[in-house]
């Protein structure tokens, strides 16, 4: 059911209870599509995110002649016909991304590694403000013919393909780590060796993710001598299988918080402890750990609970190796009883929107006293103003950081105070969030 442009949030009266299930990780999702989609057999990835970003991902691989057979209430994607893939070389291929910063940066490095065709590339007009200059300059230093048909280093695009050479390359990936990302993935079909040096720093998290799950698809990196250097050789994908997607870590922070919010416990199944698993974002964890929330990792997922005699200060962290999770703190940083220091997020001005700024002017708008500067936010609670509503720019995690704090009983009678303004866009990542979010709230009554 389509949600409506304004969404009053209904706070919880009663403490959260029960258990919820997280959709899979869009990280691991659109990586393991691209991976399946080089495979030299069939590949079955299991509890897949099914969402704005991955059809978009999904639509894309059948359009260069992969089959993709999605099945959404078994929260399955099934990859074959791989070998047909390039095949139909003979008219331009017009792939769509959207505003989805993994679908353009992994499908430029696909289709310039491709051994032959045309592909245009094109999304809304945001994502053509999305950085993309450091991944197609190293790509054409490897041979690929990238024409830029707006501005140089910008969507849209046009790929001529003639595959990848070898050779000893150099990129920054400092604005996105999804940019070495997309050239680690496709490096193995390159012809010759391929040598990789960074020039900038890079967000290592979601780069280990990569070169792990390329690991679980047959093709191990080179030992890494410096950790400014991969070496990649010549290689070829082989299908797991069967492949099993990690719940969402970005997406389980919103839940991890909602106890602070509104007090209780909850269960979060096959959620990974911090620091498990592929994704970087369960480290958001210990972060709340240290304003109060008791967190458990137990053989079958998360146990997360909130007393309000836990409450601690606000803290002082460097987002830069889990930076989508600092909306989700940010948002509920005027509960805590101190000031809190967000920095290491300069990068996330160039995400969805100005993640920096939108979340200084929308805590403003709230009544919160707010510092900010290019790399950090300062944020002192104040008494919270009712009334108003939350601009989402589009981006979805304002729309669901936003959405927790409204949980907050702020009248004591359960009635509104916060709006959140085109709710839909949540789609991008986690399209039934509200939808969750209110049946937590009916629960919680029942019990």
């Amino acid at each position: 059911m389509p949600l409506p442009e304004l969404l009053p949030i209904t706070p919880f009266t009663h403490p959260a209870r029960g258990e919820v299930v997280v959709p899979g990780s869009k990280s691991l999702t659109n990586r393991a599509l691209l991976l399946a989609a080089l495979c030299d057999a069939p590949v079955s990835l299991t509890g897949a995110l099914f969402s704005d970003d991955t059809r978009l991902m999904a639509d894309a691989l059948r359009k260069i002649g992969c089959t993709v057979v999605a099945d959404e209430t078994a929260l399955t994607l099934s990859i074959s016909d791989q070998g047909k893939a390039f095949a139909g070389a003979d008219k331009p291929v017009d792939l769509f991304v959207g505003l989805a910063g993994t679908a353009a940066r992994f499908l430029t490095a696909l289709c310039a590694a491709a051994p032959r065709g045309v592909y245009r590339l094109d999304g809304v007009p945001q994502m053509r403000k999305r950085p993309m200059l450091g991944l197609i300059a190293t790509l054409r230093a490897l041979g690929a013919d990238i024409r830029c048909t707006g501005e140089d280093g910008f969507f849209p695009l046009e790929i001529h393909a003639r595959g990848l050479r070898g050779g000893t390359v150099s990129i920054d990936a400092s604005e996105s780590s999804q940019l070495l990302s997309a050239l680690l993935m496709v490096t193995p079909l390159a012809g010759a060796p391929v040598e990789i040096a960074l020039t900038a720093r890079v967000r290592r998290p979601f780069v280990e993710m990569t070169a792990r799950l390329m690991g679980e698809f047959g093709v191990a990196l080179g030992e890494q001598k410096n950790a400014a250097v991969f070496t990649v050789a010549p290689s070829r994908y082989h299908s797991p299988g069967t492949y099993a997607i990690e719940p969402d870590a970005t997406a389980a922070s919103y839940f991890l918080a909602l106890p602070l919010v509104t007090g209780g416990s909850l269960h979060l199944p096959h959620l990974r402890a911090s620091g498990a698993g592929l994704q970087g974002d369960t480290h958001f964890a210990e972060v709340l750990g240290r304003v109060g929330v008791t967190i458990r990792a137990t053989s079958r997922g998360l146990d997360v609970n909130f007393a309000q005699i836990n409450m601690q200060r606000g803290v002082d962290q460097d987002f830069s190796e889990f930076s989508d999770t600092f909306l989700t703190l940010a948002a509920i940083s005027p509960l805590l009883a101190g000031p809190t220091r967000i920095t290491g997020i300069a990068h996330t001005r160039k995400q969805e929107t100005d993640r920096v700024a939108g979340m200084a002017r929308e805590l403003t708008k709230l009544g919160q006293q707010v510092v900010e500067t290019e790399d950090s936010l300062e944020i002192q609670p104040r008494f919270l103003r009712g009334g108003q509503t939350i601009e989402t720019y589009g981006d979805h995690r304002f729309a669901m950081s936003f959405g927790i704090l409204g949980c907050l009983d702020l009248h004591g009678d359960g009635s509104p105070w916060l709006t959140i303004r085109e709710p839909g866009c949540c789609a991008k990542t986690f399209p039934h969030f509200f939808e969750l979010l209110e049946t937590l709230r009916q629960k919680s009554l029942a019990l």
